[in-house]
């Protein structure tokens, strides 16, 4: 599906804020998304700018089960299947994301938002950016870039990453960043698999999708998006990027990184530009949630019934781990827990769960904890490794940070009390109500 059928859909559903008031792009617009969060926004009037401006799409697993027609518990396994069995997209010519090129690059056309105090400039934090490597091919991966002037951006690349990986071996590669895609697209780009793997292949087993071939490169992009900014990005030209919030709602700090010069922007007719705030749901649900198929699998190696895996809103949807099992051995909580730090190696805390507490829900998992938890039989705490370089806690440079483990699960033998609550009985409350005054 494209994006501007989705937002209609929206809209005839209900589920869609449209502002019509005029408002600027500098601030105010985030300022509207976050009030409305995590409701889809629509603004129509952007002051000094034609485009439409598009925010707060996929903020919970909620709505994007409700894009792919399917239960949130179906969404881990609906990307596990996408991720084992990916498979090629159709390639097209006349793509509608090409339907207007404009061969002179003027960055201050697009209403790139300044989401708040600590930006130095206006920053495009939905683009899916396409690479290429002559030995590893395609690799389809989120950065951020914030714009120095008409033509020149300087964008964030993560050291270790495919990209980083691409740019240290030949210096300058070709880029195509892609705004305004749909979750095909949009979670492809934040799984994390091997080398080599064309993350374009997995969003076409989510939903089938089109791609064509860009302008000005060799590349294979997304034929449906809305707007593609071509050019290359240079890794020894380097320029101040950052203070930027990141997913812990942080700011990030200023780091040298590298030019990317755009040299076409081709776009749909009528196109939308698409908004995520920084550090905020949207943000947090499509960087965490594409990790939790990786848990869920490797958790299953370790030969434990996994049920389902949650990579939790507080714990910033990237630090934090819930997982729920069907305990039928005693390790198997132990065995869960270095699975899912196995599945998802920027985890620093993780919590086994039994499948009778509901692991969205926070008070539950608490109540698991409270009650199902001793310190001295149920931690595993593991020496210091490399966790997150986005953890304000790990040491600097090296990330290195303390992992912990908790099996919050019952034990199969029970000695003393028991461990199951006690429900109350289920009743149609309408019943009755008309009866109290």
């Amino acid at each position: 599906m494209i994006l501007q059928k989705y937002v209609s859909r929206l809209d005839g559903d209900g589920k869609l804020a449209i502002v019509t008031k005029s408002v600027s792009r500098n601030l105010e617009m985030a300022g509207v998304l976050k009030a409305l969060e995590p409701k889809p926004v629509l603004f129509t009037n952007i002051a000094g700018f034609e485009v439409p401006v598009v925010g707060n799409l996929f903020c919970t697993k909620e709505q994007i089960a409700s894009y792919f027609g399917i239960n949130s518990e179906e969404v881990i396994r609906l990307l596990a299947r996408a991720i084992d069995g990916s498979s090629s997209p159709e390639i097209i010519d006349n793509a509608p994301c090409q339907d207007v090129v404009e061969n002179t690059v003027n960055l201050d056309r697009l209403p790139i938002l300044i989401h708040n105090k600590v930006e130095r400039g206006p920053y495009i934090t939905a683009g899916v950016v396409v690479s290429s490597d002559p030995e590893y091919g395609q690799n389809l991966d989120f950065h951020r870039a914030m714009q120095l002037d008409k033509n020149r951006m300087v964008t964030r690349v993560v050291r270790g990453h495919d990209f980083h990986k691409f740019l240290e071996k030949n210096g300058e590669v070709d880029v195509a960043f892609c705004i305004g895609n749909t979750p095909e697209i949009l979670i492809a780009a934040a799984t994390t698999v091997e080398i080599g793997k064309n993350e374009l292949n997995i969003a076409n087993a989510l939903g089938p999708i089109k791609v064509t071939r860009a302008k000005t490169t060799d590349l294979l992009i997304p034929a449906d998006c809305e707007y593609v900014l071509e050019g290359r990005v240079v890794w020894e030209e380097k320029y101040d990027e950052g203070p930027f919030v990141d997913i812990t709602e942080t700011a990030d700090m200023i780091r040298q990184e590298p030019l990317f010069e755009v040299k076409r922007i081709t776009h749909r007719s009528n196109p939308i530009w698409q908004a995520l705030l920084p550090g905020q749901m949207e943000h947090k649900m499509l960087m965490g949630m594409p990790r939790e198929p990786t848990v869920f699998k490797k958790v299953a190696e370790r030969g434990v019934e996994v049920l389902d895996v949650h990579i939790t809103p507080g714990g910033t949807s990237w630090l934090h781990i819930a997982v729920k099992i069907r305990k039928m051995r005693e390790d198997d909580g132990m065995k869960a827990i270095e699975g899912a730090f196995e599945g998802h190696r920027s985890g620093k805390h993780v919590w086994i769960y039994d499948e009778d507490i509901d692991i969205y829900n926070e008070q539950n998992r608490e109540w698991a904890m409270a009650t199902r938890f001793q310190g001295d039989t149920n931690m595993l705490v593991k020496d210091r490794e490399p966790g997150s370089s986005l953890d304000p806690s790990a040491e600097p440079g090296t990330k290195l940070t303390t992992k912990i483990g908790f099996d919050t699960t019952k034990p199969l033998v029970v000695k003393g009390k028991n461990f199951e609550r006690v429900d109350f009985p289920k009743v149609e409350i309408d019943d009755y109500l008309h009866d109290i005054s």
